[in-house]
């Protein structure tokens, strides 16, 4: 019965919606990639047990420059897409990881996080139909080359701790796409609710 609900969840938000406007689509995609990074990390917490007695520490993994939180919401939202491809990298760089590590497992854990990743690229998409400019070209491939080593720790322990930390930043990024879509949305005169 769940597992139906987040399939017809997905037709929703991918189909196209009558009466929503684009950026209105993309703060109803913001919305569920968010609630889908909080689910992929309760699955991990549940997978990694040692997790209750471990928070990992540090800022953040994806920065960026202090003039990107600007006054102007079409540029929030070029720093915010970004920001996403960044994360995308990095999730990459997690699935990449993780297999080489353990293989290929299959369980629900795997399958929200390929969920998760196809969701995200969806939202960057998105956020490049909704900010780019003929003077801006933005891309939508991931925006990591997945070379170092997790936080600099080798072995499992340091792989699960970044793991954790990676997935940490992609609900911190969905929640901004979320606010900062909503401002966008708004400013472009979205009557509809959200």
């Amino acid at each position: 019965m769940a597992e139906r609900d987040e399939q017809r969840r997905m037709v929703e938000v991918d189909a196209p919606a009558s009466g929503l406007s684009q950026t209105g689509r993309a703060v109803g995609l913001a919305r569920l990639l968010h609630d889908e990074c909080v689910r992929l990390l309760k699955l991990y917490k549940d997978k990694e047990t040692f997790l209750a007695d471990h928070t990992p520490d540090g800022e953040r993994i994806v920065s960026l420059s202090p003039e990107s939180d600007g006054p102007d919401t079409e540029q929030r939202v070029q720093a915010l897409h970004s920001a996403l491809r960044q994360c995308l990298g990095l999730l990459h760089c997690v699935i990449h990881k993780e297999v080489e590590e353990w293989g290929e497992l299959g369980g629900d854990y795997e399958t929200m996080r390929t969920t998760v990743r196809v969701r995200l690229e969806h939202l960057l998409y998105s956020t490049k139909d909704l900010a780019e400019t003929e003077d801006t070209t933005l891309e939508v491939t991931p925006d990591h080359q997945c070379v170092e080593e997790p936080d600099g720790a080798g072995g499992s322990f340091g792989l699960k701790m970044w793991t954790y930390r990676v997935l940490m930043e992609l609900i911190h990024w969905a929640d901004h796409a979320v606010q900062t879509l909503h401002v966008l949305h708004k400013e472009r005169g979205g009557e509809e609710e959200i």
